[in-house]
């Protein structure tokens, strides 16, 4: 099969391949995807360079954890009747060393997710680590119908399928982008109210549509956002924070005791099982309703698996996407 792997951690264009690898073969329980596209994430790049120090977990890695194809093989205790079904494919390279980035790639059963006809591939390649961290940011903490949810960072990957799963499970969503200008791309049917974090005040604003503050913040920056988040939480509010840009991020520590605020940290890598699964069902189950979209950025040919590493690295707009030949 066409693949991309690395050897060892470096910068993309140095150490990731392309070339011809040995087709792999469903084990018990497992299947084996044929890939359409494939999603490149933040993680798969921050793996592939070596971040926070962490080693190569394996002597070789196929990047990337996301996918959708289509099922073309079994192995013993998997229903032959998946063979030629349409899934998402998620955490295919969460502590396993053979990813999406290639023509096939194998996972345990439960980890292909049926796509229904109607969706498309490119969303289904994008529901994996960003739809299953986002799902938990929201739901974690219990239901939120009739909660109002603030979304730090409503445009970014994690941050528009959080709002969309907020909207969809009945909160009231208030979200913020870091410049004025921006908010131009949100869309009033998801976010009923939005907040540039560039204004004058915006924890004032934030406040203006929530006085008695919000029960729930979705937080990408959390050493950015500690006192804006500290600002306008509620009593007894959840703030579930998925990154952070200082290593050592610093809180308001006191008021947010006194506020009775519980700090909730996500590492998707680490998800319990089942709240993956739980996650999967109502992902797929809010896409198949028309309550999910994706802003798709930039794709490439797996030739060009490096640019995308390069694209996703330097951030910007789109989910980043890699169209796999067959």
């Amino acid at each position: 099969m066409l693949a991309s792997w690395y050897d060892q951690q470096g910068p993309a264009a140095q150490v990731l391949q392309v070339g011809e690898l040995p087709d792999p073969a469903p084990g018990p329980g497992e299947l084996r995807v044929r890939v359409t596209v494939s999603g490149a994430n933040p993680g798969d790049t921050k793996k592939r360079r070596g971040w926070t120090g962490s080693a190569m977990p394996y002597p070789r890695v196929v990047p990337h954890s996301d996918a959708a194809g289509v099922v073309d093989a079994v192995g013993d205790g998997v229903d032959a009747r998946r063979i030629g079904q349409r899934v998402w494919v998620y955490g295919a390279q969460s502590y396993r060393p053979f990813g999406t980035a290639a023509q096939y790639t194998v996972v345990p059963g439960d980890l292909a997710v049926p796509l229904p006809d109607h969706l498309s591939d490119d969303l289904g390649a994008s529901l994996g680590i960003p739809g299953i961290t986002a799902h938990r940011t929201v739901f974690a903490d219990g239901p939120v119908d009739g909660t109002l949810v603030l979304v730090n960072g409503v445009l970014g990957g994690v941050g528009s399928l959080a709002a969309q799963l907020a909207r969809w499970g009945g909160a009231t969503v208030i979200g913020t982008v870091r410049r004025g200008p921006e908010l131009d791309r949100i869309d009033p049917a998801v976010v009923s109210h939005a907040v540039a974090l560039d204004s004058g005040d915006p924890a004032a604003e934030i406040r203006a549509h929530a006085p008695g503050g919000v029960n729930r913040i979705i937080e990408v920056a959390l050493s950015d956002n500690a006192d804006l988040d500290d600002a306008v939480a509620a009593n007894g509010a959840v703030i579930a924070a998925y990154a952070t840009r200082d290593e050592r991020t610093e809180i308001p520590f006191w008021t947010l005791l006194f506020n009775n605020v519980t700090l909730r940290l996500l590492g998707s890598d680490d998800f319990p099982a089942e709240a993956r699964r739980q996650a999967a069902r109502d992902l797929t189950a809010a896409a198949a309703a028309g309550a999910l979209t994706v802003d798709v950025g930039d794709r490439f040919p797996l030739a060009d698996i490096a640019k995308a590493h390069d694209r996703v690295d330097a951030g910007g707009r789109g989910r980043v996407l890699i169209d796999i030949p067959r």
